[in-house]
């Protein structure tokens, strides 16, 4: 099989610093009760509806009327989420450009809101105006790793799966690219990633 030529990159956790965490830890005090908050409250299986397409305002009315005296605290999720993000990844900026520069199709394939995708895109023109497109599971009722998100993305993007290296720091989702056709990466940082790329035969 040929080496790929076009790079198709996760979004959070492997090019933007992104935890809940980062906001809520603005909010409340360090400590255990902020880790319950964060553990029993604005989860991961309820922020991940947003990924799938549902509105904040159905699941923050839905988790306030669960826990009425965490209403301003749940509320403040939608206004300030672009807070729960604190970054670029180290030394990803610069690879990004790198490959751009030495002509590399880049796409991306993310689990966000497409809702809140718009503003948080906004602040890092820089890094995401080098994308050719990127697929945001919240717009198209998809998520990773469903087969069938990697697969719109593909034909949407105009790549051939056999020519594509996919990138996430989820090793489910890898798999499911690799189940799409693609050559996987588990993301751990920005310099083993340039390793495996460059082992691929891209120009970084």
């Amino acid at each position: 099989m040929p080496n790929p030529t076009t790079v198709i990159f996760d979004i959070g956790g492997v090019l933007v610093d992104w935890d809940p965490r980062f906001l809520y830890e603005k909010l409340m005090p360090p400590g255990a009760a902020l880790d319950a908050f964060l553990a029993e409250v604005v989860t991961a299986d309820w922020h991940f509806q947003h990924d799938a397409g549902r509105p904040f305002a159905e699941t923050s009315a839905e988790l306030i009327a669960r826990f009425p005296h965490h209403a301003e605290l749940i509320a403040a999720w939608g206004p300030r989420f672009n807070e729960s993000n604190r970054g670029l990844v180290p030394g990803m900026d610069t690879l990004v450009a790198e490959l751009d520069q030495g002509g590399v199709p880049l796409f991306a394939i993310t689990n966000f809101s497409g809702e809140f995708f718009p503003g948080f895109r906004a602040k890092y023109p820089a890094l995401f105006d080098r994308f050719r497109s990127i697929l945001v599971s919240g717009d198209e009722k998809l998520v990773k790793p469903d087969l069938a998100i990697y697969r719109l993305a593909l034909e949407r993007f105009g790549v051939a799966a056999a020519t594509a290296v996919f990138v996430d720091d989820r090793a489910d989702n890898v798999a499911g690219a690799e189940a799409a056709g693609m050559t996987g990466i588990v993301f751990t940082d920005a310099a083993a990633l340039r390793s495996s790329l460059r082992g691929l035969g891209l120009p970084v």
